[in-house]
């Protein structure tokens, strides 16, 4: 590295004013299994992929972009600095490109001061920023335009001025970038660059890896100190077995650490990346990830849109054949129905719930009831028996063990993950098993099985936050 260039860049970076936020600083919960604010309260995680949001959109557009996710109560949004679609060479709206002569120690302030922007923009609509340095092909050519500019040591200093320029904003970082880690090198890389924002922001801020499709960070590095939490990369399937299922593996690991399904299937995208085959994604295919992630462990959820991940429009080069332009996109339905397992996640007891499969009875065929591909049933409880819920992928009959809950009678509930809304079915004996069935048993629509202690006396399930949350 020339000296130079590496002294200018020290002093630039040592007078940078940071993006400064109001938003609570968030940690790790005190079991390890969930996120919380630093005074106490549960962060339900809802996220939304925006890959290409600085790299594509101007100020104008990634305000009508922010705006309606912060209304549909989205408040994670991931997105790339050095982004996928040629973002090294490629520039931004204003003419703008994001290093000096491709040297992650020379950034352009220029282009920054956009980011800085959105990010800002972001956190004044109370929005968290899932940000990632750079995409994977920086650092790993492999299935991307590359080029690749990341040593141990380059990543280390961009780290580095990345986390003193952004210590005072709402972010989360997110390394990795979506390939794969070939060498001890890439591994390095990572841990560098880690160590590099710990040292630019005073460790005020969480961290974790996006992975590959089908995998998490988990592999390479679930027992690193400086991984806070795991994130999964499920993929772009539709099924539940294979994919969907190894969240709950990674809840299971020791040490423990909350997980997340940071890129589930997307609306409007190729199912399996064969559209000719399986064709293309819609609302209920986002929905069944949502709860299956959720019931076996997941803290939150990262839902995306293949449209609106890289900012289509129709004068731009389309990948794997988007069907609407971002600004169209933006208003599908699947991501409206985001918000209502966030809301129904937040009306329980929050840092106590955990995954439990044996909420419901097996029956005599398994492949039936709890199923499995799309009709796999899933279920969730509080570990103390306050509640529980079964996610119904398809309208027919199952049985519960009406024992999970705690108390001598359980009040019933169904939640309809397309709209929100909860309806009473009455207030049992918590005796033996009771067979329930959907309001409407029609194939396609899913339900949510809500029990709880009746004692409890909670408000509908999605109503209103339970309270109280600190611990």
């Amino acid at each position: 590295m020339r000296l130079l260039p590496l002294l200018l860049f020290l002093i630039v970076s040592a007078v940078i004013p940071a993006v400064a936020s109001d938003l609570p600083q968030l940690k790790v919960s005190h079991n390890r299994r969930y996120l919380q604010t630093a005074q106490g309260d549960p962060f339900f995680w809802l996220g939304d992929t925006a890959w290409e949001l600085f790299h594509r959109l101007d100020r104008d557009q990634a305000q009508l972009y922010l705006e309606n996710r912060a209304a549909r109560r989205f408040n994670v949004v991931q997105s790339v600095i050095l982004a996928e679609l040629d973002g090294l060479r490629d520039p931004n709206p204003y003419g703008d490109l994001p290093l000096i002569d491709l040297d992650p120690t020379q950034p352009n302030e220029k282009y920054f001061q956009h980011v800085d922007w959105i990010v800002a923009k972001a956190n004044q609509l109370g929005i968290y920023v899932g940000l990632l340095p750079t995409w994977g092909d920086k650092w790993n050519k492999k299935w991307g335009v590359g080029p690749e500019i990341f040593t141990p040591q380059n990543a280390q200093t961009y780290g580095r001025w990345l986390g003193q320029r952004y210590r005072h904003a709402a972010v989360i970082w997110i390394l990795g970038g979506d390939r794969p880690v070939e060498s001890e090198e890439h591994k390095e890389i990572t841990r560098r660059m880690a160590r590099g924002l710990r040292e630019g922001d005073g460790g005020a801020h969480l961290i974790t890896w996006h992975p590959t499709g089908g995998s998490s960070s988990s592999q390479h590095f679930h027992a690193e100190g400086w991984l806070d939490f795991n994130m999964r990369q499920n993929g772009h399937v539709a099924e539940f077995n294979g994919r969907y299922d190894l969240t709950r593996a990674d809840y299971d690991l020791s040490p423990v650490k909350p997980v997340l399904d940071g890129e589930p299937i997307y609306e409007d995208h190729p199912v399996s990346f064969d559209a000719k085959k399986f064709g293309h994604s819609i609302a209920a295919d986002v929905r069944r990830p949502l709860y299956w992630d959720l019931f076996h462990g997941a803290f939150g959820h990262t839902y995306g849109n293949h449209c609106v991940w890289q900012m289509w429009t129709p004068e731009r080069n389309p990948i794997n054949n988007p069907l609407l332009p971002w600004h169209e996109a933006i208003l599908q339905p699947g991501a409206a129905q985001m918000q209502h397992g966030r809301a129904l996640m937040e009306s329980r007891p929050f840092f106590t719930r955990i995954p439990d499969p044996g909420v419901v009875v097996t029956d005599r065929v398994p492949t039936s009831i709890p199923g499995t591909g799309r009709y796999h049933f899933a279920s969730t409880r509080d570990s103390e028996g306050t509640y529980a819920m079964v996610y119904a992928p398809a309208g027919r009959a199952f049985k519960v063990h009406m024992d999970k809950i705690s108390g001598p009678r359980v009040k019933a509930w169904w939640f309809n993950p397309r709209d929100g809304k909860a309806v009473s079915i009455g207030t049992f004996s918590n005796t033996g098993e009771r067979e329930f069935l959907p309001p409407n048993p029609g194939e396609h629509l899913d339900w949510i099985l809500v029990l709880d202690d009746a004692s409890r006396r909670f408000a509908a399930p999605g109503s209103r936050p339970y309270r109280p949350y600190r611990r």
